[in-house]
């Protein structure tokens, strides 16, 4: 469990940061693409408000505020076509690149004319384009030093950022060891404690229950001494129930796994019970393929049957209706318990498997129970492998359904 547990924490907080990373450089990247784009959107309006040129003067204002440094209506390249308003070229001018030639510059201008769109991406080319009544002007601005720095802070942020949760990676599973060793240590005093105290009680009770025989056979049977012989076997069980719960918690496997008739374990449990059910007016049916078989715990997947139909029977109320269902499908073994009950309500159902837990203490009183079956039932479940839901239609039945992988 600890072990889980320290696995679920790395998990977790990987799983965080990796988000937040994600997002951080993810933003960070949009931001400066959309600055780069910004800064390119700039130029290229400049460039198409006087037909394809640099103004030769500015105001300063205009300069302070479209030019970063002098140097660049210099430091750009550029080329743009002019074409009427049928898309034929008029004119090309390539005087301020040396990349492009005309006939690349007019398959640039056709292809941007055909995307009916006003600015965008064209390879290493950022482009916008401007219209008059007569002439419509395709400004190309050579855009790959900007974006290859674009591509450079992206490699670096996702390098770093990578980088970045392998080291938390490595000093969270060096440290979460200390970070959960507070919860180990007291949950290994608890277990140790359950089982210790189980052991103790063990022995006191078995002293009380011979004392009270003795009793019985000097001045016979009474009120007092039947309570006494009733609730220290209430105390056996409920000692030995808290026993196995904790051992099976300590376990990460089935102790004694072995293959086993699953049909044949399931069709004995049913009849070991066709009895009690009867006796209280209930009816109790079962739909048992046949020839299953299963590799684990043969004992305790009796116990969990055991447990699944003593708790339909004890709850199912008046004129109750159990049933007991095992099929196999290609993947799984899926049994299925069903009972009736007075009321079963749905926000009740992810609680049931909870130690002690009782949608309803008083009829629980009086049926005996302890609250610990379905926790060993679960338990049991879990060291197989397998899982167990429970659910309810109408709320006046309760579906148990465990499924085993094959």
């Amino acid at each position: 469990m600890i072990k889980k547990l320290r696995i679920k924490l790395i998990g977790v907080s990987m799983l965080s940061l990796f988000l937040v990373l994600t997002i951080i450089t993810g933003t960070a990247n949009l931001l400066n693409y959309k600055a780069v784009t910004d800064d390119v959107d700039i130029l290229l309006s400049i460039l198409a408000e006087n037909e394809g040129t640099f103004p030769l003067m500015f105001e300063n204002r205009q300069r302070e505020e479209f030019l970063e440094s002098p140097e660049l209506p210099y430091e750009s390249r550029y080329f743009y076509i002019v074409l009427d308003n049928d898309g034929e070229i008029l004119s090309t001018n390539i005087d301020w690149i040396a990349a492009i030639d005309e006939s690349a510059a007019s398959e640039y201008a056709k292809a941007v004319w055909k995307t009916n769109k006003d600015r965008g991406f064209l390879k290493d080319y950022r482009y916008i384009i401007s219209r008059t009544d007569y002439e419509t002007y395709v400004v190309f601005l050579d855009c790959r030093r900007s974006l290859s720095n674009a591509k450079s802070f992206l490699i670096a942020s996702i390098i770093t950022s990578v980088a970045g949760w392998f080291a938390v990676l490595i000093l969270l599973t060096l440290l979460s060891g200390r970070i959960v060793r507070p919860f180990s240590e007291n949950y290994e005093k608890q277990k140790r404690f359950i089982t210790d105290a189980g052991h103790e009680l063990k022995t006191p009770l078995a002293i009380i229950n011979a004392d009270a025989e003795v009793l019985e056979m000097d001045i016979g049977e009474n009120e007092w001494l039947n309570d006494i012989h009733s609730q220290t076997k209430h105390m056996a069980e409920l000692t030995n129930s808290l026993i196995v719960l904790s051992r099976m918690e300590e376990d990460d496997t089935p102790r004694d796994v072995s293959e086993f008739s699953l049909s044949k374990a399931a069709a004995e449990t049913v009849n070991s019970f066709k009895a009690p059910a009867k006796a209280q007016g209930k009816t109790l049916e079962s739909d048992i393929d046949e020839n299953i078989v299963m590799k684990g715990d043969e004992k305790a997947v009796r116990r969990l049957m055991g447990i699944l139909l003593d708790n339909a029977v004890k709850y199912s109320g008046e004129e109750g209706k159990i049933s007991l269902s095992l099929k196999e499908t290609r993947r799984t073994l899926r049994l299925c318990v069903y009972n009736t009950a007075p009321c079963v309500k749905k926000e009740n159902l992810p609680y049931l498997f909870d130690r002690f837990y009782r949608t309803d203490s008083s009829r629980n009183s009086e049926t005996g129970g302890y609250g610990l079956g379905l926790s060993i039932a679960a338990s049991t479940v879990k060291l197989h492998k397998g899982k167990i839901t429970a659910s309810t239609e109408d709320e006046k039945s309760l579906l148990i359904t465990v499924t085993f992988p094959i």
